[in-house]
């Protein structure tokens, strides 16, 4: 009975654990390795098993960092099934769907510059097929129950608060009569967060996995967060020029938009014309709103009462690219949400080079930004970045509202782990490494366990794991 990790263990992106017990072997997520050129490149690498040993996934959630290379372990040949919860079915049918057009896209212009070259032409992770045979894989189980899902393994998933059905996930392992609980976190939300619970709490465990995306840092308070939106809007309109948020269309943009319905008139956002520039956001918004057994109590409250979510009435949706152009001609007064959230693709790009050289505009960053992406490069302050081949000089005021990130800061971290009556094993995964080892020494000490950063490729022997 053992746990072998891989992705996420020398950075944020690319999550992939496996779990081997009573002859069956398990992959808890398969994502995708997002960031610098060269850590991309590492997704068209083999992977360090075979796919075709795989008896099942577990998929905490539909973010493309822990689902993105699904389709591609089904073309390597798993042929197993993935157990998830009902919504992330729901929202990694249009994640997946996305990055397999997205994928195709890039690939298509890298072939033009390796024709020029006399280079041999790359074939795409994946298509649009894979998705489909992946999501046609997926059985999918509710909060709160436990299941058989392979002969000696149980599993169970609790609300991780993170994005719409994201999973804490609980796995009873049994094997020679001896049975040991591995707990995996998944990505963990913020406590008092809007629309979403709270991450449910979990009493027992052998070994942890945890997420370590904000180990060492605390999110500003929801109080001053909301006051420094107001203050970006205020200021933008004083100035005169627009507004633009780089989201992920699952999650962040949903939260804006409950943030703007609730508090658009104390932020004025009546002489605003709001944008959802996103196909893929807009059809996650639908689901969103199909889950109202999933909100807080709050956001139940409010649908309840308005049939819908809140959201402001100067709202466009604009799914078509010819739309999305259209926005640009808007010279003040737009608040423009797009994709990616890391601005590295989508139409977020083409925003950015026509308002990042304006003084008058500004780019509100809300959420995590990966090492070597134009997100992360922007947050540091660079006065030159490059977007789409061309150096564009940073005039746009830049805000960072880590307040609204989905993931919990190191207090959430902490609190979650200290859920536990038991003293399990704890080991540290999905972050960079100054989080990961700052929130090591602090499980160490306020929980009173062993807590490690894993090495890539690193086992595990579950049997020894014991309940203090």
């Amino acid at each position: 009975m053992e746990l072998q990790f891989y992705g996420a263990t020398e950075r944020v992106t690319g999550s992939c654990h496996v779990v081997r017990c009573a002859g069956k072997t398990i992959l808890l997520d398969c994502g995708l390795i997002q960031g610098l050129a060269a850590e991309e490149a590492l997704n068209r690498e083999p992977f360090p098993f075979d796919p075709r040993d795989i008896d099942a996934v577990v998929l905490s959630h539909g973010h493309i960092d822990h689902s993105g290379r699904l389709p591609l372990l089904c073309r390597q040949g798993f042929s197993g099934p993935v157990f998830t919860q009902h919504a992330t079915r729901d929202l990694a049918l249009i994640l997946l769907q996305d990055a397999a057009r997205l994928e195709e896209y890039d690939v298509l212009r890298e072939n033009r510059e390796r024709r020029k070259r006399g280079e041999e032409p790359l074939e795409p992770l994946y298509t649009n097929e894979d998705v489909v045979e992946v999501i046609n894989r997926m059985q999918t189980l509710p909060y709160d129950v436990r299941q058989e899902i392979l002969p000696g393994i149980e599993l169970r998933f609790q609300d991780a608060g993170h994005i719409l059905g994201s999973a804490i996930t609980e796995l009873w392992l049994t094997e020679n009569s001896e049975t040991r609980k591995l707990v995996y976190s998944g990505d963990l939300g913020q406590y008092d967060s809007p629309v979403l619970n709270d991450p449910s709490s979990v009493s027992e465990a052998d070994a942890v996995l945890v997420e370590s995306t904000y180990g060492d840092r605390l999110h500003r308070e929801r109080a001053e967060t909301l006051r420094e939106i107001g203050e970006i809007i205020s200021s933008a309109a004083r100035g005169g020029g627009n507004i633009i948020i780089p989201a992920f269309a699952i999650g962040r943009s949903q939260e804006l938009l409950y943030l703007f319905g609730k508090y658009g008139d104390a932020w004025g956002l009546d002489e605003w014309q709001i944008y959802l520039d996103s196909p893929m956001a807009i059809e996650a918004s639908r689901i969103y709103w199909d889950y109202p057994e999933l909100y807080d109590s709050e956001a139940r409250l409010m649908r309840d009462r308005l049939l819908e979510m809140p959201r402001p009435d100067n709202l466009h949706f604009t799914r078509r690219a010819e739309e999305s152009k259209k926005i640009n001609d808007i010279e003040q007064g737009a608040i423009i949400i797009a994709g990616s959230g890391m601005c590295n693709g989508g139409r977020i790009l083409y925003h950015l080079k026509r308002h990042v050289e304006r003084p008058e505009s500004h780019v509100m960053i809300t959420g995590y930004q990966a090492e070597g992406t134009l997100g992360r490069r922007l947050v540091e302050g660079n006065e030159v970045v490059e977007i789409h081949g061309r150096m564009y000089r940073v005039a746009a005021a830049v805000h960072t509202v880590g307040g609204l990130s989905a993931h919990g800061d190191q207090h959430d971290l902490l609190r979650w782990a200290n859920g536990f009556d038991t003293r399990p094993a704890m080991y540290v995964v999905h972050g960079e490494d100054a989080p990961k080892r700052a929130l090591a020494a602090l499980l160490a000490e306020s929980c009173g366990v062993r807590a490690e950063v894993p090495a890539p490729g690193e086992k595990v022997d579950l049997l020894a794991s014991r309940k203090g």
